[in-house]
């Protein structure tokens, strides 16, 4: 029992043997005096009052320590020893007001709470104001799936190079998580590249939708340079002079079918596929990537849905085996049949698939 327990007669014995509502209207009226004149406390006044709550207030009744912890949560020089006592109890509604805000309790307390108590716990602190990166640290690799969500979408939350790390690593397997940590303002260009990586196309297009325009631009050269790294190694295509080419026909308004039929024939390759990608809209690198594939069949569903002719789509295919090596006619006459039998809707819904990872 403390010394200040002397200053009020019966207070020892109260403590000692007084059944919980008995202790609870003690702690109710001793705390009455403290709020009523809280601004004008001094430190010797606030240790007096803390030596005699931490005696009464965990013996007192649950809806007393409830009422109790949600006042001293709110209070700038609360009695430090009761409002650590509050956030240590088990019992959540008495230790969640005081995790969520009191300004009382100091990083280190907030980190060892972190490191005994469970996910309750930790979600309350999600809550609060600010919170170090020594505190999300522990959040990071204790918390749940809720615990690391709400921490990533608080926007005073700082978090640790190797805690931005596991939270992307979890995010590759939770949508939620990969639309909050995405639109967070500490966000760097590498870690949200690492976040776009492990993410589903479905997920990236959301993420675009709930960003602002400076951040979607980040998410679109992100994407690009996602792209730029799958491709495989060896020596890249320079389609720059062949980009000018076609952008000199546009302007002129002579890129079309015909165009890209004569480069076809000519096994102009980069001239083919800047003018594939001017008329579909889909990104020349992709396109590359695609039609230099193991298969042709890109070829067979971009000829659908610009409409183009037999003659056009053949010319491609040939482009796509190279001038070294010859179809048989039964290949050919197979493609032309796929080409045939392939429904507009159908290739429209990939060709927008394509168009869609360009501008996630």
């Amino acid at each position: 029992m403390t010394v200040a327990t002397s200053l009020i007669p019966g207070l020892d014995d109260i403590v000692k043997r007084g059944d919980p509502r008995r202790r609870g209207e003690i702690a109710r009226a001793i705390s009455a005096l403290f709020f009523r004149d809280a601004e004008k406390l001094g430190p010797e006044l606030i240790d007096l009052f803390d030596n005699l709550l931490i005696d009464l207030v965990p013996h007192a009744e649950l809806a007393s320590r409830i009422d109790l912890a949600e006042r001293f949560s709110r209070v700038g020089n609360a009695p430090p020893h009761l409002v650590n006592q509050l956030a240590r109890e088990n019992e959540i509604m008495v230790a969640g007001p005081v995790l969520r805000r009191s300004p009382v309790l100091d990083e280190a307390a907030l980190v060892e709470i972190a490191r005994l108590k469970g996910q309750s716990h930790l979600l309350a602190m999600t809550d609060r104001p600010t919170l170090p990166a020594v505190v999300t640290d522990v959040l990071v690799e204790r918390g749940d799936r809720d615990v690391v969500r709400r921490a990533a979408g608080n926007a005073g939350a700082v978090f640790s190079p190797g805690s931005y790390s596991e939270l992307i690593k979890r995010a590759a397997q939770d949508g939620v998580l990969t639309l909050k940590i995405g639109q967070r303002n500490d966000l760097s260009g590498e870690h949200l590249k690492e976040l776009l990586d492990g993410t589903l196309d479905v997920i990236r297009r959301r993420l675009s939708s709930v960003v602002n325009p400076a951040r979607q631009i980040e998410i679109k050269r992100a994407m690009a340079a996602i792209e730029e790294a799958a491709l495989p190694p060896g020596p890249r295509r320079d389609f720059s002079a062949a980009q000018r080419t076609v952008l000199a026909l546009h302007g002129d308004g002579h890129l079309g079918e015909s165009a890209l039929l004569g480069f076809a024939k000519a096994h102009k390759y980069e001239e083919s596929i800047a003018s594939l990608s001017a008329m579909s809209g889909v990104r020349l690198s992709m396109l590359d990537r695609l039609i230099a594939g193991d298969r042709y069949d890109p070829i067979l569903i971009l000829g659908r849905v610009l409409n183009l002719g037999w003659p056009t789509v053949r010319a491609l295919i040939l482009l796509w085996y190279g001038p070294h090596r010859t179809p048989a006619d039964a290949d050919v006459e197979t493609a032309r049949m796929n080409f045939t039998r392939l429904m507009p809707t159908t290739a429209e819904r990939v060709v927008n698939f394509w168009r869609n990872r360009q501008t996630i």
